[in-house]
């Protein structure tokens, strides 16, 4: 009867996961749903324009990253509980590892393309006001003469 009760523990434990697993995904899609940061990145020349996918990064990078603490919580209840697990432990384990690896990578790579996009804008504010600097020199040399 204990055997029984394991299983259906460790059935259920998976089958939340799983739900969980798949709501996480819809959720990031319908929250960013209609912003193509591809083309935003692309077509991006304006200051405005670099700054919106940066913040489109960034709030990638706070999502992978709760991702990755995610899976972080799991490892430690694995390891901590892999008695529960029988022969499948060692496969959860490094599963869930890998995933927060995997996780921890696409954030910090969110966080890059974040600071990379403000530069780029920072760049172009740069060059707004050294070309209004210089525009404002020559009308004033122009009321000279």
């Amino acid at each position: 009867m204990m055997k029984i009760d394991k299983i259906v523990a460790t059935f259920s434990l998976f089958s939340l996961m799983f739900m969980a697993a798949m709501s996480l995904p819809v959720q990031a899609a319908a929250e960013v749903e209609g912003f193509d940061v591809d083309a935003a990145s692309r077509n991006a020349v304006t200051r405005s324009d670099h700054e919106a996918v940066a913040r489109y990064y960034d709030n990638a990078a706070v999502e992978t990253q709760a991702k990755a603490h995610e899976q972080k919580r799991l490892l430690e209840q694995y390891e901590n509980k892999s008695y529960l697990y029988g022969r499948e432990a060692q496969d959860m384990l490094a599963h869930t590892y890998a995933l927060a690896r995997k996780y921890e990578k696409e954030a910090q790579a969110h966080t890059r393309e974040a600071a990379l996009h403000r530069q780029m804008a920072s760049q172009i504010e740069e060059n707004d006001f050294t070309r209004n600097d210089s525009l404002q020199k020559l009308s004033t040399i122009s009321d000279l003469h």
